[in-house]
């Protein structure tokens, strides 16, 4: 299943599988309006961070199996917001390609670090011992963090460094993380008007 390429950066796919059902679209020069639903809450909220503080403008409608677990739901999500990002990035001309950003929430500081590469790749490193076997919100277990972020970089073809530099409250290590990552995403796919069109790689491809 391959994404739609829309007019300017946008693109959509809708992705059906035994297990659930995603719609995703997303504006990369948006302005971080956003339509959630994934029928899970805690993920509702974090997809919501990460428009809002990215500007991206991402629309998501899923249903899924989640009488037996929401982790199928979640990872098809983000598998499905991974490959509209790549689509609609297209050949990737004119963009940053790197950004970076630490991001507080309270107590937890969160690092993140993406690179536009055409690689995947990700170092998810720093979560406090146990930090994976929260539940949080009532459905979400904390290793979901790193499983979303390993589907999304994987089908994006970005490379991602996400560090958690402290944190004691499950909830606030895992929202630090998505808005470190949507204001590194932010910078990284902006336009960069000082190389115009051009590719950003020695190579002359990403």
């Amino acid at each position: 299943m391959s994404a739609e390429k829309l007019t300017g950066r946008r693109a959509r796919l809708e992705r059906t599988t035994s297990e659930s059902s995603v719609f995703v679209e997303l504006d990369l020069d948006g302005t971080g309006r956003s339509e959630i639903s994934t029928s899970v809450p805690f993920y509702d909220h974090m997809l919501t961070a990460l428009s809002k503080h990215s500007l991206i403008d991402l629309t998501v409608r899923a249903t899924g199996d989640t009488h037996i677990d929401v982790h199928h739901t979640v990872e098809d999500v983000a598998i499905t917001i991974g490959e509209v990002l790549r689509t609609a990035l297209g050949n990737k001309a004119g963009i940053r390609r790197f950004g970076e950003a630490t991001v507080p929430l309270d107590e937890a500081l969160a690092n993140a670090v993406v690179d536009i590469s055409g690689r995947p790749y990700l170092v998810h490193t720093g979560e406090p011992a146990g930090q994976e076997y929260h539940l949080i919100g009532g459905h979400f277990t904390g290793s979901l963090t790193r499983h979303v972020f390993e589907a999304l970089t994987l089908h994006a073809q970005i490379c991602l460094h996400m560090t958690v530099i402290g944190g004691r409250d499950p909830h606030h290590i895992v929202e630090a993380q998505f808005k470190a990552f949507a204001r590194a995403l932010r910078e990284a796919v902006e336009p960069d008007a000082r190389i115009g069109n051009a590719i950003p790689s020695t190579k002359g491809a990403l």
